[in-house]
């Protein structure tokens, strides 16, 4: 069988939890065979690739890992502290550099530092460290030195998600959203 043009690097990225961004060529190659690679991902390894405007991911149904929910969890304490701090925090993730001691800042000073107490990848600068680190290797925030970073378009899929979450706790609960 012939496959298309760097699909082992595909695979491999995309195995490993690594959002392609639409500047990278493997994207544009993940575009121009789509119907391939969702079929190759759902038939070899049961797996649904989200190929969006912007970048492409795997998704699984039953997934144990926990990296997905600590991202959510950082990105989504961060953005209520960013608004609190009177930031608009799409924006800021947008567009905005981000330095560690920042970051630091806003999580040590949380109302949610129970939760934040509650994590071991967000309870401490090193770990908070760790998990950005991991973050740069999934292609969800580009390390723009080794104290700065800024988030990729990626990060699209957990602000996505928490809305979906807030919307349907709204709906479970009552509150209509206008």
């Amino acid at each position: 069988m012939v496959y298309p043009p760097k699909h082992r690097t595909i695979v491999e990225e995309l195995m490993n939890g690594k959002f392609i961004l639409s500047n990278e060529e493997t994207f544009t190659i993940l575009k121009e065979n789509d119907k391939f690679y969702q079929e190759f991902f759902k038939l070899s390894f049961d797996l649904e690739l989200y190929l969006k405007a912007d970048y492409a991911f795997l998704l699984s149904k039953d997934t144990q890992e926990n990296f997905s929910r600590d991202v959510s969890i950082f990105i989504a304490v961060l953005s209520y502290e960013l608004d609190k701090d009177g930031r608009n925090f799409m924006e800021a993730l947008e567009f905005n550099e981000f330095t560690f001691e920042e970051i630091d800042r806003y999580f040590d000073n949380s109302s949610f530092i129970d939760l934040i107490e509650s994590n071991k990848s967000l309870r401490e600068p090193d770990a908070r460290r760790t998990l950005i680190n991991g973050m740069h290797r999934r292609n969800i925030v580009n390390k723009n030195f080794d104290d700065r970073f800024s988030f990729t378009q990626a990060h699209r899929v957990f602000v996505d998600f928490a809305k979906e979450l807030a919307l349907k706790r709204m709906a479970h609960d009552g509150v209509h959203a206008n």
